[in-house]
């Protein structure tokens, strides 16, 4: 670790956005209605692809560390109404949704999608398939919670068409465990990795958390070792954000138990270098993958793209998210159902939709997401021919963004030609500050600005 990348760190550690939206989820307002979703489903393309998204929000406890809409509810009784209120949202969101589109990537979040038993799972993705209709080599992903799965659960999963499968690590010190209220063995996780491989999923993601309480670089090696020895096809390795002001059970973290900057830095390059020398591609932010990867060529072909799940090869697909919180979007289109259960299923039950709130973009923050996505996918931007592709000068276009670039590119973060951009190999660390440049609604005053978490 050198002083000048703890220098850098401790400079660029400001709140800022992750940029899964542009523009992010604070600047979605509640003027945004029914009727407004219903015109942006109707005014689609008949030929645009469907991303298919359900929020399952129940857990059987409560991680500390956990920034999710979720709920404990210590009562499986309660998933059924739940189960009820998405079928009635799907169908009623499949009226307003020219039936010919074809969905190409399916995926359940949480919360835990495998609270529902074996059983409820393949209620689910029935009603899934019934509502819509789902490509026969479409991606079908899941997020899973080790503990508490059982094969049944996979075999649930599998043959309702799953191909992909995500498991939660984070850690696996028993001191980091006992930290944040999540006690899983490596045995049990081996046990759903085996059990995964025989069942045949194509592609395992484990998801890791730097940044949690009592975590050292010595501690989170030892988990990256035996990570690396799991061979996953992919790895997130999340920062993790303390915003206790938006998730009170956060204050059950001691802030003293979390590592400072340079911890923090140091867990960085220890990921960085076991996950690179292990052959894993960075592709940005917290994403890695083995190099044949598809989202690793994506990267390589300039397709790849960056929504509410993360880094997608699925650019041209409008996403239709069911469940509290789910967020659906169009091409120029975000929208946001109601984020309390009670009132979901309330709305759910009067006319089929839940919509709190959401987004209709103007041609600027069209050009706008795509300049930050670009910078976030391709690691480099190339202005003559973003320029073309949006019929706009890019020098005096972003006059803004290339004077906020300049103290970027003099600490080494990108490199800024005359032409072109470029992300350093260091400022893919920065990748979110980077981001932030191009960022319209950040030049509001500090009192109109929502808080987020630290860049890094």
């Amino acid at each position: 670790m050198t002083s000048t990348t703890l220098e850098l760190l401790r400079k660029y550690s400001v709140a800022g956005p992750r940029y899964t939206s542009y523009p992010t989820a604070p600047y979605f307002h509640t003027g945004f209605t029914e009727a407004d979703w219903a015109g942006a489903l109707a005014a689609a393309p008949a030929d645009r692809e469907l991303s298919l998204y359900a929020h399952i929000p129940f857990c059987d406890t409560l991680c500390h560390f956990c920034g999710c809409n979720m709920l404990v509810p210590r009562d499986y009784s309660k998933t059924q109404p739940y189960l009820g209120h998405l079928d009635r949202e799907m169908a009623r969101t499949a009226q307003l949704v020219d039936p010919t589109r074809v969905a190409r990537q399916l995926h359940w979040g949480g919360g835990t999608p495998t609270y529902l038993n074996p059983g409820d799972i393949r209620r689910l993705m029935g009603m899934m398939r019934q509502h819509f209709t789902v490509a026969d080599d479409a991606e079908i992903s899941c997020e899973i919670d080790p503990r508490e799965l059982t094969r049944e659960h996979l075999v649930a999963l599998r043959e309702s068409g799953f191909n992909r499968v995500s498991f939660g690590v984070q850690d696996l010190d028993p001191a980091v465990q006992l930290a944040v209220n999540r006690i899983q063995p490596k045995d049990l996780i081996q046990q759903v990795l085996d059990w995964s491989r025989e069942l045949g999923f194509s592609s395992i993601n484990l998801d890791l958390i730097m940044g949690l309480p009592k975590q050292t670089v010595e501690s989170f090696s030892r988990t990256l070792e035996q990570v690396v020895a799991w061979a996953p096809d992919r790895l997130a390795v999340f920062g993790y954000a303390h915003v206790p002001w938006l998730k009170k059970h956060q204050r059950l973290i001691k802030e003293a138990d979390l590592p400072d900057a340079a911890m923090r830095l140091g867990l960085q390059e220890r990921v960085s270098e076991t996950l690179g020398a292990a052959g894993y591609v960075n592709i940005g932010l917290d994403h890695f993958a083995h190099p044949e990867d598809e989202l690793v060529r994506a990267q390589q072909n300039k397709t790849l793209w960056r929504n509410f799940q993360g880094y997608t090869t699925h650019k041209d697909c409008d996403i239709l998210a069911f469940g509290m919180s789910g967020i659906s979007q169009t091409a120029d289109t975000y929208m946001q159902n109601e984020k309390n259960l009670k009132r979901y299923e309330e709305r759910i039950a009067a006319t089929g939709l839940a919509v709190e709130r959401g987004l209709k973009l103007t041609r600027d923050d069209q050009i706008r997401r795509d300049a930050i996505t670009r910078v976030m996918c391709d690691l480099e931007l190339d202005f003559a021919a973003f320029g073309r592709e949006w019929g706009i000068d890019f020098a005096d276009y972003f006059a803004d963004a290339l004077a906020d670039l300049r103290p970027l590119a003099e600490d080494g973060l990108v490199t800024l030609a005359q032409d072109r951009i470029g992300v350093t190999t260091i400022g893919r660390m920065f990748l979110r500050n980077i981001g932030m440049c191009f960022d319209r609604y950040l030049k509001h005053a500090p009192s109109e600005q929502p808080r987020y978490s630290k860049t890094v």
